[in-house]
């Protein structure tokens, strides 16, 4: 499962050699924390969130520009576009290598060093932090915690989640499934509290980026043991109070419904919070297809997840001839789509099961 250890041995070549490596990441726990285990290990970089549209594009160069970096890693985003790679990598900008661990959808792009365990099996796609664990954890013990928590909350238990238990037992007590783990267990609310802490303004959220680096020990955030971990604690229970609202007017939502097959809920405010929602909303309502989206301007964006069959070829086939996008993995996808066709997108989507 995974990347082979040629391809690990690569990455980390790739991460030596890279004076001023510049990372763009997906902003969630995933994406965080490949990003923290990437950068710890060689001690040196710069990272910036890929928020909104899964996508690195030309709206990155004025960043790299800035930088100068000389290597740029992009983890756990799901697209990137040609222009992007060839400006990047022209005189103007001087970047030697653009190295994209993921494990989406396959891309094909010039001019990239592209890790992405499904160019062997497209039903093989753990989470881009398990790839990037795999590739530092023999000098990374200590961050163990750091990769656990983000390969959870992506709904991933791997095959040494048994060794983490004796390691951080009050973390994870016995072995479980990820989403039991996500939702009952304090490696769970890591995976949470990362989440949350990346919501809101850039701005906060890359300080509690900051906050984390200086993170030794996951005690630290959970019982508030050093400044760092009561910054990050604080910022998450600032978050969480809002989030908390949401999922009680999802869960009467569900209940009210008597659609006992679909679960369609939107919601107005400026967190986004659809993708928390929908994987929640998964572990109490397992047998319905869920549907999540908050409006955003003219558009909701949205998160579909179910348990039992998959959502994104009906996603991708009920977008034809609507003015939207989506992708990602067969049971978790997201997209977005125009509130003036989002009803029509709906009876479509729903006509696919």
């Amino acid at each position: 499962m995974g990347l082979t250890s040629k391809e690990h041995e690569t990455i980390r070549d790739e991460l030596k050699a890279a004076e001023k490596p510049f990372f763009l990441f997906h902003d969630d726990p995933d994406g965080l924390t490949s990003f923290l285990l990437l950068k710890r290990f060689i001690g040196r970089g710069y990272g910036m969130m890929v928020k909104a549209e899964p996508n690195v594009n030309d709206r990155f160069l004025a960043a790299v520009k800035s930088n100068k970096p000389d290597t740029i890693f992009v983890l756990d985003v799901a697209l990137m576009q040609q222009s992007f790679v060839d400006t990047v990598k022209s005189e103007t900008f001087g970047v030697k290598n653009v190295v994209w661990i993921d494990h989406h959808q396959l891309v094909k792009l010039s001019g990239v060093k592209y890790f992405n365990p499904r160019l062997r099996s497209h039903l093989d796609n753990p989470p881009a932090s398990y790839l990037c664990w795999k590739t530092v954890e023999e000098t990374s013990r200590s961050d163990f915690w750091l990769a656990m928590a983000g390969i959870v909350s992506d709904w991933h238990m791997p095959e040494f989640a048994g060794e983490f238990t004796k390691a951080y037992p009050q973390l994870l007590p016995k072995p479980m499934t990820a989403e039991e783990a996500l939702f009952t267990t304090d490696i769970g609310k890591l995976g949470r509290i990362f989440s949350f802490m990346l919501k809101g303004p850039t701005s906060e959220a890359m300080a509690c980026i900051r906050a984390l680096e200086k993170v030794s020990d996951p005690y630290e955030i959970l019982n508030m043991t050093t400044s760092p971990g009561k910054f990050i604690y604080r910022q998450f229970k600032k978050i969480n109070s809002d989030y908390e609202k949401l999922l009680a007017d999802a869960k009467e939502a569900a209940e009210r419904s008597k659609d006992k097959k679909f679960l369609i809920f939107t919601y107005k405010g400026k967190q986004s919070f659809s993708g928390d929602l929908a994987n929640e909303l998964l572990f109490l309502y397992p047998d319905r297809i869920l549907v999540v989206g908050r409006e955003r301007q003219d558009y909701y964006m949205l998160s579909f997840r179910a348990r039992n069959v998959p959502v994104l070829p009906a996603l991708q086939k009920a977008l034809v001839g609507i003015d939207g996008y989506g992708g990602g993995h067969e049971n978790a996808s997201g997209g977005s789509v125009n509130k003036k066709d989002f009803e029509r997108f709906i009876e479509k989507f729903k006509g696919e099961f």
